[in-house]
């Protein structure tokens, strides 16, 4: 166990200059003592840049990296990852959405958890809706039947407390998650493959198949104003949404749980929900939908995944 290990904070950021402030100000805001604020901006077209100059410029506890266009969610916080890493020497990452803010005893209770045992690579803990600010967005997720139904926990339910455990998880989202060095090392990142969504979905995958555990601490808590950048219905997000976690199986499973997943993801789950989408008259975003769904059976083929 290392004493005070230093944790760098990673938030992507693209044209989200709306909220940007709030997110940086609560995690320098923060109990915890050994940190930095690493923020990636990724090639926005609003006034980002400017704000952070002026704002944190001249705060040595705050980092500016610039990438020239949007690189997508993988890339551009594998930036981020890189330079915290490598370059800083973090013994933690916290990523964490820029479209949040931080509790000041999260960075500490992540990292009291994270240090418990050598085998945990990610640490989460409570995530509430800003605008809701009892109410559960999510606790981490339950899988059950081999991938085919992934659940989270506490969705929608005001915090009574019943969740005041620490415990493993079988998944999470990364909205805000701490990342131990040594799973960094081990797996490297996010795929690049992930330019949105299920990029949280695959690095589990291969974390878990690397022997690494998914913690939850209770004592851990940020605010999710969900989905500022993307827009929850959007089409673009619709296709990823569709897509991206099937290649995340197709990856990372083997052929009898990535037959299983294709059959009821695709018939009981996707094509009910494009015919629904189209029915309410949003044919857009149904299209985009079935889209993924063609991309991610394209993909199957050219990478030449065998399924039982």
């Amino acid at each position: 166990m290392t004493e005070n290990p230093f944790v760098a904070v990673v938030t992507l950021n693209y044209n989200g200059s709306s909220f940007l402030q709030e997110c940086i100000d609560s995690i320098l805001d923060s109990d915890y003592s050994n940190f930095k604020v690493i923020v990636v901006d990724n090639g926005s077209k609003d006034n980002s840049l400017e704000l952070l100059e002026r704002l944190y410029g001249l705060n040595d506890k705050v980092i500016i990296l610039k990438n020239k266009k949007n690189l997508g969610y993988s890339k551009g916080m594998n930036v981020g990852l890189d330079y915290s890493f490598n370059n800083l020497e973090a013994d933690f990452c916290l990523v964490m959405n820029n479209d949040t803010f931080l509790d000041k005893q999260a960075i500490s209770a992540l990292v009291e958890v994270a240090q418990k045992d050598e085998k945990i690579g990610f640490v989460t803990g409570k995530v509430y809706y800003a605008d809701k600010p009892n109410i559960f967005q999510t606790i981490g997720k339950f899988s059950e039947a081999g991938l085919l139904n992934i659940r989270y926990r506490g969705k929608g339910e005001i915090d009574k407390g019943q969740y005041d455990k620490d415990c493993e998880l079988d998944f999470c989202d990364d909205i805000f998650w701490l990342v131990s060095k040594e799973l960094y090392q081990k797996t490297g990142g996010y795929d690049p493959e992930f330019f949105l969504e299920a990029e949280d979905f695959d690095w589990q995958l291969r974390a878990k198949k690397a022997g690494f555990k998914i913690m939850f601490a209770h004592k851990a808590k940020i605010w999710h104003k969900v989905s500022m950048v993307i827009g929850k219905d959007s089409p673009r997000k619709a296709y990823y949404d569709a897509r991206n976690p099937l290649i995340a199986v197709m990856k990372n499973c083997e052929p009898d749980i990535v037959k299983n997943y294709l059959q009821t993801r695709i018939y009981k789950i996707y094509l009910p929900a494009i015919l629904k989408t189209a029915l309410k008259g949003k044919i857009q975003k149904a299209l985009y939908m079935f889209a993924g769904i063609n991309s991610a059976l394209i993909w199957r083929l050219k990478n030449k995944i065998a399924i039982k």
